[in-house]
């Protein structure tokens, strides 16, 4: 998710871990040996990815139940400013994010995107969903309900973030679910 000024959220941290100021981070990159790497400063911004106040130092950084495991530079031990950061997104400056590659697109790059189907607009994407099966656009329909969109080659056919448009080849019956 972009955030404003340029910053892209790339973790949440869900909750302090153990007694030595560890902070177990969601994790919302595809790169995080070299978001998470030592010495890096991550700036802190609200669940939104609104820019907030106070960033947070690497010191270390290991995998762990799908996330990550931080050990920041100003956090000694377990303490009730520790506890404050629950919540908080991890930010960096949009430049500083791994080139992408010419089929790529961050998930914030997705949202609003026109979804289109046969020529017909189906509605917009309002929000990407990532689950053990993998990735899914929900299509916001005026007058119906969400529509999920597994977000795999064979479903879309074209990401067209500059022309705003996701054109997707769905299955006969699902755009009338």
């Amino acid at each position: 998710m972009a955030g404003e000024d340029g910053f892209l959220v790339v973790g949440t941290i869900q909750k302090p871990h153990g007694i030595k100021g560890e902070l177990y981070v969601r994790l919302e990159t595809d790169h995080p040996a070299a978001v998470f790497a030592a010495g890096r400063v991550l700036r802190l911004g609200d669940p939104q990815g609104r820019l907030a106040e106070g960033a947070i130092t690497i010191e270390r950084a290991r995998p762990f139940k799908g996330g990550m495991l931080v050990k920041t530079a100003e956090h000694t031990g377990r303490d009730e400013r520790l506890d404050l950061l629950r919540g908080a997104s991890l930010l960096i400056p949009a430049g500083e994010a791994e080139p992408l590659d010419e089929d790529e697109a961050f998930v914030h790059q997705l949202l609003g995107l026109r979804v289109v189907s046969g020529g017909e607009t189906l509605g917009t994407v309002g929000e990407v969903y990532e689950a053990p099966a993998g990735w899914y656009l929900g299509v916001r329909r005026e007058g119906k309900k969400e529509m999920l969109v597994p977000f795999v080659g064979e479903l879309v056919r074209r990401v067209d973030t500059a022309g705003g448009v996701v054109e997707v080849e769905l299955p006969a019956g699902l755009a009338e679910l």
